[in-house]
C-alpha cells in the first residue's frame, strides 16, 4: 500500500513537471492574449507554439521584458485616456450646427445621419470622428436642438448638442 502512494505521488509530480510556462507573443485562440503568461504542456509550448513565434519561454529576462511592455502599453494607454477627455470636453463646449434642407413648414427633407454630424464635427471642431461612433438619440425630421452620443471605446462616451439649421 505504501508503495502505491509512492507511485502516485511520484506520478503526480511528473504531471506537474510536464507543465511549462510561456509568454504568449501573440493572440492564440482557446488559449490567450498577447503579453500572456501562460502555463502548458512541454510537448505543445517546445514543439507548436515556440516554433511558430507565437510564443517565448518565460525565463527571467523573457519576463523583464514582459513587464516593460506592460509598463510602456499602460502609459501609452493613459496618454490615450488624456487626450480622448480633452476632446471630450472640446467637443461638449458648444452645439454643432448642422444644415439640412427644408421646406415651407420648418420640416427637412430626409433626416440628419451620423455622416452629416461628423462631418460637422470636422469642420467646425477640427476632431475626425469615424461616423460609426456616432449615435443619434432622437430621430431628426425638423429644425432645433438634438442630442447625439459618440462612443470612443474603453466606456468613454460624449454627449453632443447639435443644432439643425436651415440650409
Amino acid at each position: 500500500m505504501r508503495r502505491r502512494r509512492q507511485f502516485f505521488a511520484l506520478r503526480e509530480g511528473l504531471a506537474k513537471a510536464n507543465n511549462m510556462e510561456i509568454i504568449l507573443i501573440q493572440d492564440v485562440d482557446n488559449l490567450g492574449g498577447k503579453n500572456e503568461l501562460v502555463k502548458v504542456k512541454n510537448g505543445y509550448g517546445r514543439n507548436f507554439l515556440i516554433p511558430r513565434g507565437l510564443a517565448v519561454e518565460a525565463n527571467p529576462s523573457n519576463r523583464k521584458q514582459l513587464d516593460e511592455r506592460l509598463k510602456v502599453s499602460k502609459k501609452k494607454e493613459e496618454q490615450m485616456l488624456a487626450q480622448i477627455n480633452s476632446v471630450i470636453a472640446k467637443l461638449q463646449e458648444g452645439t454643432v450646427k448642422v444644415g439640412a434642407k427644408t421646406g415651407t413648414s420648418g420640416k427637412i427633407f430626409g433626416t440628419v445621419t451620423s455622416l452629416q454630424i461628423s462631418r460637422a464635427i470636422r469642420d467646425q471642431k477640427g476632431y475626425d470622428i469615424d461616423r460609426k461612433k456616432i449615435h443619434i438619440v432622437d430621430e431628426v425630421k425638423e429644425l432645433g436642438t438634438f442630442k447625439a452620443s459618440i462612443d470612443f471605446g474603453n466606456g468613454q462616451h460624449a454627449n453632443v448638442e447639435f443644432e439643425v439649421i436651415a440650409e
